[in-house]
């Protein structure tokens, strides 16, 4: 799971995304956008956090469905709690996955991206997408769940991925309902500060 957050970010990094372009070209095309940038960019190959966290919020953000991720990741919890806490819990969680991958980034360049073709219809309005990384170890298969989504952003979103059979947000979701169960909301909220800032230390 060390190379997810990387990953997560192959299929997200452009800011223009045609409505009509095919989910499976839309992962390729922006795979190798993302790799062009890393290789040219020595402060990303080194997985430094600030310019991490610059290109997240700028680049990669708008194409993420982070609203839906962040809600299935807190399950049932989510439609109770206050806006506030809503917002809390986004940002807690946003941070958390920045800082716990950051340092992945700097294995972009060497790894090298097959999408496989797309199974199903190119007009469904939510797709799996599928593909294989291969760099110096065994080749990680790698799912990418998105949305089409309407209006002036229009294109396609990710909302969830697997890597080696483990799906993103029901990872989170297993974690994070044992807090909400023990302290609820406000107690999973500060346990995500917490994280992030021990995770600032490292």
């Amino acid at each position: 799971m060390g190379c997810l957050f990387a990953l997560l970010t192959i299929g997200t990094f452009s800011t223009a995304i045609a409505a009509d372009e095919a989910p499976d070209a839309f992962i390729k095309r922006l795979s190798v956008e993302l790799q062009d940038l890393v290789k040219n960019d020595p402060s990303l190959k080194s997985g430094d956090l600030q310019k991490t966290s610059a290109v997240v919020d700028t680049r990669i953000m708008p194409h993420l469905n982070f609203q839906r991720m962040t809600a299935s990741a807190v399950g049932p919890a989510w439609r109770t709690a206050t806006p506030e806490q809503q917002t809390k819990l986004a940002n807690e969680f946003k941070t958390l996955l920045i800082r716990t991958y950051a340092g992945a980034l700097s294995q972009v360049p060497d790894i090298t991206i097959n999408v496989k073709p797309l199974r199903g219809n190119a007009d469904d309005n939510e797709v799996l997408v599928r593909s294989e990384i291969k760099g110096k170890g065994e080749p990680i298969e790698l799912d990418y769940r998105l949305e089409k989504t309407p209006g002036n952003g229009s294109g396609w979103k990710i909302y969830n991925l697997n890597v080696l059979g483990v799906w993103l947000v029901e990872t989170y979701r297993s974690q994070f309902s044992q807090e909400i169960n023990a302290k609820g909301v406000d107690g999973l909220i500060a346990t995500l500060v917490e994280r992030n800032k021990a995770n600032s230390k490292k």
